[in-house]
């Protein structure tokens, strides 16, 4: 099963997320704070983390680059979801360590072919 974090202040965000993505093969775990994601990262080592930049105690950019120093997270799939859509934002943001930044307002549709482009081994789209 895989396990994606979703880490977002606005809890429709989250939720939105949680609703396009959770079914029986895919676990969404939701972080308010960048805290709370850096300590949900660790319980649950997701395959996958969805960070947003503006969070309320430490950046979005922060909790990203902290992951990338640990070794547990070398291969954790991290992409900024975010309303900071200008170049220097997106730099920011692959240079934390991210390996994919998608911008708010986004589909659901776009964020399961991102789930699926991004995590090749996650089938979120129903097979026929």
């Amino acid at each position: 099963m895989l396990t994606i974090l979703i880490a977002d202040d606005e809890p429709h965000v989250a939720e939105l997320v949680r609703l396009t993505l959770e079914d029986e093969r895919i676990h969404v775990v939701v972080a308010l704070d960048g805290q709370t994601a850096l300590a949900q990262a660790a319980t649950f080592r997701p395959g996958l983390i969805f960070l947003d930049v503006q969070l309320p105690d430490i950046s979005g950019l922060e909790v990203c680059a902290q992951l990338r120093t640990d070794p547990q997270f070398a291969e954790t799939k991290i992409v900024m979801l975010t309303a900071a859509t200008q170049e220097a934002d997106v730099a920011r943001g692959l240079t934390a360590g991210a390996n994919h930044y998608m911008t708010k307002p986004f589909s659901p549709v776009r964020l399961l072919s991102l789930v699926e482009s991004v995590v090749p081994q996650a089938i979120v789209w129903p097979r026929a």
